[in-house]
């Protein structure tokens, strides 16, 4: 069965960086879109940035532009979502989704909390 796994969440504190993997398995993640998603608490799931399996191409939700990056290693099966600059706000668990035309995989979850 087709896997994702998150790991990298944790507790730093405002300006600090972490770095978000999601490892897959049992399928080739380089053939699918892949992307971050979070979910603040109170709040709905929002897409964080994406990453296309045609070109790689990325986009960002505007509130994380130019502090986050996504990218993947096709030889490791791995999406990454590096975060830097991170704010309180960016508060939330993260989740990685794989999706290639009506299939859609997610993760479990990864909890990032900045807070001083």
């Amino acid at each position: 069965q087709a896997r994702l796994v998150e790991s990298g969440g944790g507790l730093v504190q405002p300006g600090e960086s972490l770095r978000l993997s999601c490892a897959a398995s049992r399928f080739t993640s380089s053939t699918y879109a892949m992307s971050w998603y979070r979910q603040a608490p109170g709040k709905e799931r929002e897409l964080v940035a994406s990453i296309s399996n045609i070109d790689d191409s990325t986009n960002y939700a505007d509130s994380v532009k130019g502090r986050f990056t996504i990218a993947r290693d096709n030889a490791k099966n791995t999406l990454y979502l590096q975060m830097n600059s991170l704010k309180p706000e960016d508060t939330a668990t993260c989740y990685c989704n794989a999706r290639l035309y009506t299939r859609s995989i997610w993760g479990k979850e990864t909890q990032v909390t900045v807070s001083s």
